[in-house]
């Protein structure tokens, strides 16, 4: 997606320059050979094997609930990249707060549950705001660790927007660690990545975390 200054063209000389909007960037899931069949058949073996009946009306078509809910789970849903003039030259941080984050770690296949806090300093064009949660979703429907989470999010964003700077951090509740092993309930794991002025310049670095622990409980507090 382009960041350049936004092209002109004159229909005629007597006519004023119009500006030309870039094409938008439609932004597709791979596809993938996603085969359901096989899926439930595997699930229908696993829960055997751990000695689950599968027999009773209730469970009969577990495995196939649990296929359906592991392909929708591992597919990010396409979207549109949405951009717009940065007209007003605006250069403070915009931030979406609390972007619920749901994915799977992909040492256990167990679930991880969480929010992510997007920030970034705008260039020449500002970003559509539910995008922010589109690209959070990208990143976590797969099988996925959080630090590899965080990271991407904040490259694509770097990479694409083209702005002054980005900061992400995530909080998340991993299922693997409060369900089995040490059990710990209510531990959550807090992960960030910076970009630009956000991760070389003190203040602006600060701005943002303080503009993301505002009012929260729980808040993340970074020298």
């Amino acid at each position: 997606m382009t960041t350049a200054p936004l092209p002109v063209h004159r229909l005629n000389s007597d006519r004023p320059a119009q500006a030309v909007r870039p094409p938008a960037l439609r932004v597709v899931n791979p596809p993938s050979e996603v085969d359901l069949i096989a899926a439930e058949q595997a699930a229908a073996a696993f829960l055997v094997a751990l000695g689950v009946d599968l027999n009773s009306e209730s469970l009969a078509a577990t495995p196939a609930r649990m296929a359906r809910a592991y392909a929708e789970m591992f597919t990010p849903r396409s979207f549109d990249v949405t951009t717009f003039g940065n007209d007003a030259a605006y250069d403070e941080l915009i931030i979406a707060r609390s972007i619920p984050v749901q994915s799977v770690c992909e040492h256990h296949l167990l679930p991880f549950l969480g929010v992510a806090h997007v920030g970034y300093l705008p260039g020449e064009r500002i970003l559509g705001l539910s995008k922010l949660a589109r690209v959070v979703e990208l990143f976590a429907r797969r099988p996925q660790v959080q630090e590899r989470l965080t990271q991407q999010v904040a490259d694509w964003l770097q990479d694409h927007v083209a702005p002054g700077g980005v900061g992400v951090v995530v909080e998340a509740e991993h299922l693997c660690m409060t369900m089995r092993g040490v059990g710990a309930s209510g531990a959550t794991t807090v992960t960030s990545a910076l970009h630009g002025q956000l991760r070389n310049d003190a203040a602006s670095r600060a701005e943002f975390f303080a503009l993301i622990s505002a009012n929260q409980q729980g808040a993340v507090h970074h020298a």
